[in-house]
């Protein structure tokens, strides 16, 4: 790692996180990804974050145990000590997630806990245990979703998880002013990721249905988000705090 700031992206190995990555290296800022289970594409995205010059990092991490992340800011701040000497890092981007598209009658109670556990106890937890490796005037990111303002059937689980974020994250932006540290959500509309079995890629009658709600008239894609979080992650958002931002190509207005 070099002297430059340092940016930690759960779920950056695919979809969404791994153009947030990009982005964000492209700012000029160091990156650790993590990822679940598929290392070789989290090594993919190293490798061609790497080929910008930037420092980058993949390391495993699976956001609903909460039990492993002691040792898992152990090992993230060992992995930057020992490549700059610093031991904190500058952007916590708390993305990394699952979906579950299942209608409410149908819904399991340990679907429900997987959500809430990944989307909300995870991410509430995780960002605890950061806060002793950030630096004052860091910025958190929270990954919400449009689902949280307007309404698709099949996400009753989801969404309320995304939306119990959404009000976390304001809590945040109080209780860490002290510190001088932001935390602000970034909601994504529909996107043509993998998420939740490719739901917005291959299920043409939905894909149908969001583009004709939406301004723009397409259904969003990776590349419409990353740059707003990298945009978070510059000196010019510094005044943005505690707030909602939706990227969603002007969904249901």
């Amino acid at each position: 790692m070099s002297e430059n700031k340092i940016a930690l992206v759960t779920g950056g190995s695919r979809g969404l996180g791994r153009d947030m990555a990009i982005n964000i290296a492209k700012k000029g800022i160091d990156v650790i990804i993590t990822y679940r289970s598929n290392k070789s594409a989290a090594d993919k995205v190293v490798a061609e974050i790497g080929k910008m010059g930037r420092k980058v990092h993949a390391l495993q991490l699976d956001t609903s145990k909460i039990p492993s992340f002691d040792d898992f800011f152990k090992q993230l701040s060992s992995q930057i000590k020992t490549g700059t000497g610093k031991e904190k890092i500058d952007f916590l981007i708390n993305n990394g997630g699952t979906g579950i598209y299942q209608p409410f009658v149908d819904t399991t109670e340990e679907q429900f806990d997987e959500m809430v556990n990944v989307h909300f106890k995870g991410v509430y937890f995780l960002t605890q245990k950061a806060l002793p490796y950030l630096n004052d005037g860091s910025r958190i990111i929270n990954i919400s979703s449009g689902l949280t303002r307007f309404t698709f059937p099949n996400s009753s689980a989801y969404a309320p998880a995304k939306a119990a974020v959404e009000v976390f994250t304001r809590y945040l932006a109080k209780e860490l002013a002290h510190r001088k540290i932001t935390a602000n959500v970034v909601a994504p509309g529909a996107v043509a990721t993998d998420f939740g079995k490719g739901e917005n890629k291959t299920n043409e009658q939905k894909r149908k249905a969001v583009t004709a709600a939406t301004a723009l008239g397409r259904v969003g894609e990776p590349e419409d988000i990353g740059g707003v979080v990298a945009f978070l992650c510059t000196e010019d958002a510094r005044w943005i705090n505690g707030q909602r931002i939706e990227a969603s190509g002007g969904i249901l207005l």
